[in-house]
């Protein structure tokens, strides 16, 4: 049987920042894929850098980025004002929506400005209640609510009213109003950092503090005895004195044996699709999304446009319920339709496809509510007495970027370094 002080449960980014800012060099980081990286991995193909979807880095903590791009090299990372805006008939409308709803048509604008001046009263009780009681029934239902039910893929008055934390581009009327006549479409991610070689380079900026012989790469944990501390792997056992997982957290529960309701855990699934042209597509433009109910995809983004590489290369992100079977037939007719309405929408119109790759992302998006809220918060608490520690995005079940990760990895990992 193996002994470690520190069971790491997965490489990705967040395990791997823990690791770094750990003390201690008594750890185990098992990983059931045979790289490490997590959703952050990156595909090289045919000329082309994709990652498995978009993974763009805003920062709000300078010395976290100074720390990374130290390591990749200023060189190699860009800083990119990001432009996006949203398909619209006849045109386009910038993002976000509520703050532009100006460049609408006509009837649209005044339908979306009357709704602004109509909105229903009475405390929201979910998230498809607080954009209504926020932005009305124009803005709701011409962009918020299909939006978001394609990103989800569920009934959004499923959701908590704060689902998505200061991740949501709020706007209250005034804002609004004043964005007529000059434009303030700033959000959390105005700005984003993007490295040459995707966001696999992050990964390794991080990694270059892990010794590769306190990893594990395809070994998956199976389940783990909280009384006697030890984890059974898909190679062995471990015997262990604290577990620090990255795991989703429902898993991290089944794992355990902890008992639960596995009904409050849900989540929706993202099929991606990269694809690469044989030259280039629109190019200013970082993201564009669709709330049209009959384009398949709710978002596309434009990895050729923050370098400006000659051949248009983009990820088009498409939402399933958490329990849709996306087998290989699936994918095949799916990837068939995508191709049909980038046409459509006239992103690829005489355009040839020369490279591809597609990746199914589970989880994706969690759905936060009141009851996962409740439940995670006491469940983590329990497993904590017992030194075991669910932290990152889904460790947490939560919404947050990637820098919140490492900041919570951090935290924890200081935790443990006072106490040493």
């Amino acid at each position: 049987m193996d002994q470690t002080k520190f069971l790491i449960i997965g490489g990705g980014i967040t395990n791997l920042a823990f690791a770094a800012a750990l003390r201690d060099d008594d750890y185990l980081i098992v990983e059931a894929e045979q790289e490490l990286g997590g959703y952050c991995r990156t595909v090289k193909q045919d000329g082309f850098v994709w990652d498995y979807s978009g993974h763009f880095f805003h920062f709000r903590h300078p010395e976290i980025e100074r720390w990374l791009v130290s390591r990749i090299g200023a060189d190699n990372v860009l800083e990119v004002a990001k432009r996006s805006h949203i398909h619209w008939p006849g045109g386009a409308v910038d993002f976000p929506f509520q703050k532009n709803i100006h460049q609408l048509p006509h009837a649209d604008f005044i339908d979306c400005l009357v709704g602004l001046f109509e909105r229903p009263e009475g405390e929201p009780k979910n998230f498809e209640q607080m954009l209504h009681s926020k932005f009305g029934r124009g803005i709701s239902e011409r962009f918020l609510v299909p939006y978001n039910e394609k990103l989800y893929a569920t009934d959004l008055s499923n959701l908590d009213v704060d689902a998505m934390g200061r991740f949501f581009p709020y706007a209250n009327v005034p804002d609004i109003i004043r964005g007529f006549r000059e434009a303030d479409n700033s959000s959390y991610n105005a700005t984003f950092t993007y490295p040459r070689g995707g966001a696999i380079d992050y990964v390794n900026a991080i990694a270059q503090d892990v010794p590769m012989e306190r990893v594990r790469l395809g070994e998956r944990v199976l389940n783990i005895d909280l009384t006697d501390k030890v984890a059974t792997t898909s190679k062995g056992t471990v015997r262990f004195e604290y577990v620090v997982s990255a795991a989703p957290f429902p898993r991290l529960l089944q794992m355990t044996s902890l008992p639960h309701d596995p009904t409050i855990y849900s989540c929706n699934k993202v099929l991606v699709f990269n694809l690469g042209f044989d030259k280039k597509g629109p190019r200013d433009v970082h993201w564009i999304y669709y709330p049209q109910r009959d384009v398949v995809f709710y978002r596309l983004g434009f990895y050729d446009n923050i370098f400006d590489t000659p051949r248009m290369s983009m990820y088009v992100e498409i939402g399933y319920p958490g329990s849709a079977q996306l087998d290989a037939a699936h994918v095949q007719s799916v990837h068939a339709r995508v191709l049909d309405d980038l046409k459509r929408v006239g992103i690829a119109t005489d355009h040839r496809l020369v490279s591809h790759h597609s990746v199914v992302l589970d989880p994706a998006y969690v759905h936060i509510t009141r009851d996962s809220i409740c439940d995670v918060q006491e469940k983590k608490a329990i497993l904590a007495t017992r030194g075991v520690y669910s932290i990152g995005r889904y460790g947490s079940w939560t919404y947050c970027s990637i820098e919140d990760n490492i900041v919570e990895a951090r935290q924890l990992a200081a935790r443990f370094n006072a106490a040493s």
